[in-house]
């Protein structure tokens, strides 16, 4: 492990592809031992910024350091892994042989039987890779890439094409991963993911950082709430009468109204349904905030 102060550190960043800009001027920090998520629509800049970190782009401005070094410095030092959606496998090798290839690249590997073990695949060590579902090869990647034992791993929707079972495994294994004090930056589309496995989301628009926090952080920005109850003495055009259908839902006797004033709502549906029951404010999920944040910025 090192002992650098920065994982990761990005400056002024910038990219560009013909008149698109990729990534407009990000300026990111990220701890030893920390687990980013990287949120964005598409075109955002989450793939164009992990390429960046790993040295497989260069920057038309500003720096990127990867514990204080370059990325070329530290991929070559074993220090980086990266699970990317791009790159086909070589069609005739079995999994087992592809750890190998990778490991004999490296300086200090992990032994194959170890990373297969690790990425929960030891059973696939004899498939060739044209045998494997979409799923596993998503796994097998995992594998690959904690091949050089590395202090970051960056991951680019590490789950795509998994199942429930898997993603639940995959997950796992990441924790196993990050016990030891790793850091991991990922870009994810599931929400679900972020909120559940991130120490801090990072979310990108228009490839730049509109937001930056703990997830919890992330959606106490967002001024929505969202109120649900079961109202037996409303029938669906009562409810859309008192509250519109903008982020209304009625699902029989359940509704959901999403609102930036709860108080409001509470008060007139008590007035309105005197046998309302099972009722319940939360704040906005990461979804919620995810939509709101982009949207506001695209105004």
């Amino acid at each position: 492990m090192t002992d650098t102060p920065h994982a990761v550190r990005l400056a002024g960043l910038r990219k560009s592809y013909g008149s698109t800009r990729a990534v407009d001027g990000v300026d990111l920090e990220v701890a030893p031992g920390e687990i980013v998520a990287l949120l964005g629509p598409n075109g955002a800049g989450k793939s164009t910024l992990a390429d960046l970190i790993l040295g497989l782009s260069r920057p038309d401005a500003g720096t990127v350091a990867v514990f204080g070094r370059t990325p070329r410095e530290a991929v070559d030092a074993g220090l980086a892994g990266a699970m990317l959606q791009d790159g086909a496998m070589l069609a005739d090798a079995t999994v087992g042989e592809l750890a190998a290839l990778f490991a004999a690249v490296h300086r200090h590997p992990l032994p194959v039987a170890e990373a297969l073990d690790r990425a929960g695949i030891a059973d696939l060590a004899r498939r060739r890779a044209t045998d494997l579902s979409g799923g596993q090869t998503q796994r097998v990647r995992f594998a690959l890439a904690l091949v050089p034992d590395p202090d970051l791993l960056v991951l680019d929707e590490p789950t795509v094409a998994m199942d429930v079972a898997a993603r639940r495994e995959f997950w796992a294994a990441m924790r196993r991963f990050v016990a030891a004090g790793r850091t991991v930056l990922f870009a994810t589309h599931q929400l679900d993911e972020a909120d559940g496995f991130a120490d801090r989301v990072v979310l990108l628009h228009d490839g730049r950082v509109v937001a930056d926090g703990t997830p919890r952080h992330v959606k106490s920005v967002v001024a929505v709430r969202t109120v649900r109850a079961t109202v037996p003495d409303l029938d669906a055009a009562a409810v859309h009468a008192l509250f519109g259908a903008d982020g209304v839902t009625v699902d029989g006797e359940g509704v959901r109204i999403s609102t930036t004033d709860a108080d409001t709502v509470l008060r007139t549906l008590l007035e309105h349904s005197p046998r309302a029951r099972d009722i319940e404010v939360t704040g906005a999920g990461l979804e919620e905030a995810f939509l709101s944040i982009t949207e506001g910025t695209a105004r």
